[in-house]
């Protein structure tokens, strides 16, 4: 064997840090990186909050798991903390947005079979999600690219195309059990699907008798700066996934649902060994405490539209480098025309950490404690990087000339 243990599923960065502080993160070596793609959403509150790491050390010194089997009070106090902020009469705790997304999916067809609709399983899907990275949220998003290799697609699923609402109404049939769909898909490029759509799609699930699921596991906690993405639509799910901040960092994932979709989900139907112990909890309920205050939300929609801005006259400045900006709160695409990779590697060289996505896009998705300083320096270590590009570029003809 030669190189990594593991698994070789990843195409690692050549990089490591050591600690991180805020937006910051720290190299052995003492270089800092300033942070905007918060571990890919995750790391709402930045890197070791004082109130997070104070939490979880007040439970790691008293209890970190006892399983399900026991009565968990502090599950049930930040279940409560959920359903009070939210559409929701139920919570499920799991340990990622793909196990949260498997609750979402066995919840709509257990509804229907307790019901006594036990035919209806199908559900229909988006063109260009991304649910997860077990076989069945795999076969949710449809993206041959993940699908690939690993036997037959698990059945189930309709996709349609995005932004097709004909497409949509004729995919239902007398075996839809519910639609699902993330408000804004991040994977595929931070693409939002319009709030008039989204009620739309409540009008369809509630002329049909389906179930409207959505999958908040990106957009929701704050990221765009409604505590959920569906808020601005003015409407609610009957069925949702939460990973990522919820946890601040901390593994956790959550199925909320209406009193009626969770009425099929009875004693033995789901579980989860290690799905919301304590430490979990303690993490949660101080990331929900602090991401829900109202004032906090509102800082999260005016710092978003602060970067926005500053990104879209990044666009006006190199349109050879990037075509356009989008997005919602701090959660912003930067579609390239150069290859997203690029840019992504460039703004690494220059100390600023983004993600890439698909539809050739870099995505921003700090943490939502970023100051409006940070933002700056952010933009100008973004434009650096597009200045990089544009000269290499020069360089490159002229060696070639």
């Amino acid at each position: 064997m030669t190189g990594s243990p593991l698994y070789a599923t990843f195409a690692r960065a050549d990089v490591a840090f050591e600690r991180g502080e805020g937006a910051w993160l720290y190299t052995r070596e003492g270089e800092a990186y300033l942070d905007l793609m918060g571990g890919v959403a995750v790391n709402a509150l930045g890197h070791a909050h004082p109130k997070l790491v104070e939490a979880l050390k007040r439970q790691a010194e008293k209890l970190w798991h006892v399983s399900n089997i026991f009565q968990i009070p502090e599950q049930e106090a930040v279940a409560q903390k959920l359903v009070d902020l939210s559409f929701a009469d139920r919570v499920f705790f799991c340990n990622s947005g793909a196990e949260a997304m498997e609750c979402a999916i066995k919840t709509a067809r257990r509804w229907h079979f307790v019901k006594g609709r036990p035919e209806r399983v199908r559900i229909i899907t988006v063109e260009g999600a991304f649910h997860g990275r077990t076989l069945a949220t795999l076969a949710a998003g449809g993206q041959e690219k993940y699908l690939e290799g690993f036997g037959p697609k698990a059945g189930g699923f309709d996709q349609v195309p995005f932004g097709d609402h004909e497409a949509l109404k004729a995919a239902i049939g007398p075996e839809t059990a519910a639609i699902l769909v993330e408000p804004i898909q991040g994977e595929s490029g931070v693409r939002p699907i319009p709030p008039q759509c989204l009620r739309g799609l409540r009008e369809l699930c509630d002329e049909h008798g389906l179930l409207l699921i959505f999958d908040e596991v990106q957009t929701g906690m704050g990221r765009t700066g409604k505590l959920f993405a569906h808020e601005w639509a003015g409407i609610t799910p009957d069925v949702m996934a939460l990973a990522k901040g919820i946890g601040g960092g901390f593994p956790l994932g959550a199925c909320l649902a209406t009193e009626d979709a969770a009425s099929g989900m009875t004693a033995g139907t789901h579980g989860s060994t290690f799905g919301g112990n304590l430490l979990a909890m303690a993490a949660a309920g101080t990331v929900i405490d602090i991401v829900a205050d109202p004032a906090f939300l509102e800082s999260v929609r005016d710092k978003g539209l602060r970067l926005k801005q500053k990104l879209a006259r990044l666009v006006d400045t190199y349109p050879a480098v990037f075509e356009t900006v989008r997005g919602e709160g701090l959660m912003i695409g930067l579609k390239c025309r150069k290859p997203a990779g690029d840019l992504v590697a460039a703004m690494r060289a220059r100390k600023l950490l983004c993600v890439g996505a698909g539809d050739n896009v870099v995505r921003f998705l700090p943490p939502l404690t970023l100051t409006e300083a940070e933002i700056d320096e952010a933009v100008a270590r973004a434009e650096a990087a597009a200045a990089d590009l544009v000269a290499r570029d020069q360089e490159q003809k002229g060696a070639a000339a």
